[in-house]
């Protein structure tokens, strides 16, 4: 059965394991390789997701299969200009064997929990424009494109 929780320093080789995947898979698609150097952590990885257990602002949650880790999910939260805090959902990946089948579901169930608890006045996440499978798996959830980047490469 899937299920997701709020990972510990034990689980952070795995999502190491996971994050380097993620990067693998968004590297190549439209967008992807600004993605890498622009807004994805830096390596050493290891560091910022050890970071993300510890922090009262962030969290890190791993969602598995049957007790096996197969996708994490990162949220954290940023203070806006007015006072109120706006969630952000950094990464949010899993395995393609695992998808489809809930796993990515409880992964978001619990950022977005995270997020309320908070008091977050809404969440943010991000999608390549290509990465068709991501942008409807946030739409089923609830979430909306609220703006669009644009970009041209020189």
């Amino acid at each position: 059965m899937e299920h997701a929780r709020a990972a510990t320093i034990d689980d952070l080789p795995r999502v190491l394991e996971l994050a380097r995947e993620l990067r693998a898979e968004l590297r190549v698609m439209r967008g992807g390789a600004l993605w890498e150097t622009r807004e994805s952590r830096l390596a050493p990885f290891i560091d910022a997701l050890e970071k993300f257990v510890s922090r009262d602002d962030a969290t890190l949650m791993i969602g598995s299969i049957d007790e096996v880790v197969v996708g994490y999910g990162t949220a954290e939260l940023e203070q806006l200009a007015d006072g109120t805090q706006l969630g952000i959902i950094g990464d949010l990946y899993v395995e393609p064997e695992g998808r489809g089948v809930g796993v990515g579901e409880a992964i978001a169930e619990q950022l977005v929990a995270f997020c309320i608890d908070a008091g977050c006045i809404g969440i943010d996440a991000f999608a390549l424009p290509g990465h068709r499978e991501a942008k409807n798996f946030f739409e089923r959830a609830g979430f909306t494109a609220r703006a669009l980047v644009m970009h041209k490469p020189l």
